[in-house]
């Protein structure tokens, strides 16, 4: 069972308020940054070798065995705390849960520093250049630094759909489409109605 690919959820968020308060307090901004580098090279390992993807998700593997393991591949080589983490995660069985934590806690960090997160989806890839332009609109608009991570959607026509947090800012050609026409169905059926009930009200006068 491979790790879970999900949006951070409650328990995600919990477990990177923990990780994100420890960091801090052992050494401040620098040590979560570090921290969540580390995680997030955790999961660059996972998505490319199936195996070691495997090694985390696993529930056939003991618990002890696999603590065992984390420690001969990450010990020594990364900081306390993110092995610490990766242990606490194997004993509580939630270490197939690593990707929304690592994204909750990737959320809180850029907050702290004033940036914010947005998934941007458009139907090509743009370039560079109009990357920019969304950047700098996003920083006008928001008042934040965004950090914008571009994704290609074939389903999509045109135009672009931005996901920030929980936010969904949907600017796409379907959705434009779709609005002009329940838009005019809405009139439509409105302009029938009336032009029923002039009918009825002629037909009383009459």
């Amino acid at each position: 069972m491979p790790l879970t690919e999900s949006r951070p959820d409650a328990l995600a968020q919990t477990y990177a308020q923990s990780i994100y308060e420890l960091a801090n307090s052992t050494g401040g901004q620098s040590t979560v940054e570090q921290v969540l580098g580390e995680l997030e090279d955790v999961l660059e390992m996972a998505r490319a070798d199936s195996n070691f993807n495997e090694f985390l998700s696993s529930r056939v593997l003991k618990v002890s065995d696999r603590t065992k393991s984390i420690d001969a591949i990450f010990g020594g080589k990364v900081h306390d705390l993110t092995l610490k983490t990766l242990k606490v995660l194997n004993e509580k069985a939630r270490l197939s849960h690593l990707i929304p934590i690592v994204g909750a806690l990737d959320v809180l960090v850029q907050k702290a520093m004033g940036r914010v997160e947005v998934d941007l989806y458009t139907a090509a890839p743009i370039d560079s250049g109009e990357l920019a332009k969304i950047k700098e609109q996003l920083k006008a608009s928001l008042g934040k630094e965004a950090i914008v991570h571009p994704y290609t959607d074939a389903s999509m026509i045109g135009g672009v759909r931005l996901q920030i947090g929980d936010t969904l800012i949907d600017a796409s050609l379907q959705t434009r489409l779709r609005k002009m026409r329940d838009c005019l169905a809405e009139e439509g059926g409105a302009a029938l109605r009336e032009a029923a009930h002039r009918t009825i009200d002629n037909s009383v006068s009459e």
